[in-house]
């Protein structure tokens, strides 16, 4: 082979050799992600996965599809996770909630990119989605140690008597993610259930599972300890009853079930007297600032009565 100027291999570095292609094309290597349960990754016991799209219909990854032994293994890994996470000082666990702040900060360009592929939208409004969503979760995470001022009471009683509300987490939580917002909607419901105190199972969004399945390896890398967030993906309608009707599960947010099945979800939720929050048409505005509210429903208010000079 010769150059321009006829002396073989007198090409310039870097240069194309003449009567040469670029290299083949390179075949992508197809990601399949898994679970979060139990601060570990498993794959679905049912071995199933389902193709993820972007808005454009174009192929980005395989996610597990959850089933109702996953369900099952997501609540007993909340149940024993509960006693730790819900005994540390509330300090403690704002610290540890704006540890996952910081760690989603150092991997906002990857949550960019997925919110942006996911929801269709320009990457300018994916920034504005990442920041808010981080902001989110640092606003939760300085309100735990301020719940008890806010949320309990030193009550006036006739006798020689204190009497105290102390507010308490309630226990395991289900909840299903919205299933537009893939990101900013999962941390607005989830963010106010771990302040309180609560673990949960968490069912993200079934056609916009990356950004759900990104914050889960961010839960893993962060101080947040293992089974207190538990991250499931896969058809919600399919999951929902399931963990509606787990008798384990003390309380059960249903953003993202489907209007169709509210009542269904509800009914089995009865039969484990399970409390169930109710959805406002409003609060499906992720973008609106945060209240108390989510923080709220999610704890039990317990009153003591206290002998005075005892």
């Amino acid at each position: 082979m010769t150059s321009d100027s006829g002396i073989p291999g007198s090409e310039r570095p870097g240069e194309p050799t003449r009567g040469h292609t670029d290299a083949p094309a390179r075949l992508g290597v197809t990601k399949t992600y898994k679970l979060y349960i139990g601060g570990a990754f498993p794959r679905s016991e049912s071995g199933r996965v389902h193709p993820v799209h972007d808005s454009h219909g174009e192929f980005l990854a395989n996610a597990a599809r959850a089933s109702r032994k996953d369900v099952r293994d997501a609540v007993a890994a909340a149940r024993k996770a509960f006693g730790g996470w819900s005994s540390a000082t509330a300090y403690n666990r704002g610290q540890v909630l704006f540890r996952v702040a910081e760690v989603m900060e150092g991997r906002r360009a990857q949550f960019v990119a997925e919110v942006a592929a996911a929801e269709g939208v320009s990457t300018g409004t994916a920034e504005s989605t990442v920041n808010a969503t981080i902001d989110r979760m640092v606003w939760y995470a300085g309100w735990t140690d301020k719940l008890a001022a806010v949320l309990g009471a030193a009550n006036p009683v006739a006798g020689p008597y204190f009497s105290f509300s102390v507010p308490e987490p309630t226990g395991v939580v289900g909840i299903l993610a919205p299933q537009q917002s893939s990101l900013l909607g999962l941390v607005s419901v989830v963010a106010p259930v771990l302040a309180a105190g609560n673990t949960c199972v968490v069912v993200s969004s079934t056609e916009r599972p990356l950004p759900a399945i990104t914050l889960a390896e961010v839960l893993a890398t962060s101080d947040l300890p293992g089974g207190v967030a538990n991250l499931l993906t896969g058809d919600a309608a399919e999951l929902a009853p399931w963990l509606a009707s787990h008798a384990d599960v003390n309380a059960l947010d249903p953003s993202g079930v489907p209007d169709s099945l509210r009542a269904e979800i509800e009914r089995s939720s009865a039969g484990t007297v399970k409390r169930v929050l109710d959805v406002r048409p409003g609060e499906q505005d992720w973008t609106r600032e945060p209240d108390i509210r989510r923080l709220r429903e999610f704890t039990e208010i317990k009153t003591v009565w206290h002998p005075v000079g005892m």
